[in-house]
């Protein structure tokens, strides 16, 4: 595992495993991962991969399983990122750069070029992830960072704010119990960012996190939340597309195609304050 730290702010450890996703994520000695504390949805990869603080979702499919369009098997769970394992090309203790070579389930070929960074004065971690199609064909590129965090740590005091949500936010045991989802569209302020929160967490010393995220890419933020046990856990997850399946997305013309040699930049960070 590569590890990330500066003199402030979270330990970020990396998982070289698993497309360099974030295992654990400890502030103030507390790692906000869930853990075991999560629904077993009968594939060991995105069971692994649920278990750390964040998973990427694509970048041939993003949520549940659908048919490949020739009909011959299905895209699997949350895509094909999960287990591919990551090249680092350079590492400090506040960045890391790797390439991740994925094989996606129709045949097709991508490579996701990624770097972390944490800043050395505030703490902030930074995501800068570039998919470049390496294969023969185009495909709608699709991308889902999936931030889990364990909500056994939070009290009735913890709610997500921001522009995108009613209100302008709520208490994080949104809709009925035991658990929900919800996709919006993001909100970007000026510079095309959007940006949400989740706290104070009294666990880890009554912290806020924020997060923020390129909303050219990533149009759209969904959170999700599971209570069912042993499931005890709450995500944020910023999203290329809408909540419906690919056949919708395609009769509305909101599949992205990324043509072979083409890229897509993907971008966010995160802080506690």
């Amino acid at each position: 595992m590569v590890k990330l730290f500066a003199k402030t702010g979270p330990v970020v450890e990396l998982d070289e495993g698993s497309v360099l996703d974030i295992r654990s994520l400890t502030v103030n000695g507390v790692d906000l991962a869930p853990g075991r504390a999560i629904p077993d949805d009968g594939d060991p990869r995105i069971d692994h991969s649920l278990e750390g603080f964040m998973f990427t979702c694509g970048p041939d499919h993003i949520r549940h399983p659908e048919p490949l369009a020739d009909g011959s098997g299905r895209y699997p769970l949350h895509g094909s990122f999960s287990s591919h394992p990551a090249k680092i090309v350079e590492a400090s203790e506040t960045e890391c750069t790797a390439e991740i070579a994925v094989s996606h389930a129709d045949g097709g070929q991508s490579l996701l070029t990624r770097n972390w960074r944490v800043d050395a004065e505030t703490g902030t971690v930074f995501l800068s992830d570039r998919l470049t199609n390496t294969g023969d064909a185009a495909f709608p590129a699709m991308l889902m960072y999936h931030m889990n965090i364990a909500a056994k740590l939070f009290d009735d005091a913890v709610r997500l704010e921001g522009d995108m949500l009613a209100g302008g936010g709520f208490g994080w045991r949104f809709g009925e119990e035991p658990g929900g989802v919800f996709c919006v569209p993001a909100t970007a302020g000026g510079d095309g960012w959007a940006e949400m929160r989740l706290g104070p967490i009294a666990a880890i010393g009554g912290l806020t996190l924020t997060v923020r995220f390129d909303a050219q890419t990533l149009p759209h933020l969904q959170i999700w939340r599971n209570q069912q046990a042993p499931a005890h856990v709450l995500g944020i997850e910023p999203v290329s597309h809408r909540w419906v399946d690919r056949q919708e997305l395609a009769e509305a013309g909101e599949l992205d195609m990324l043509a072979p040699g083409e890229s897509r930049q993907y971008q966010l960070s995160f802080s506690f304050a």
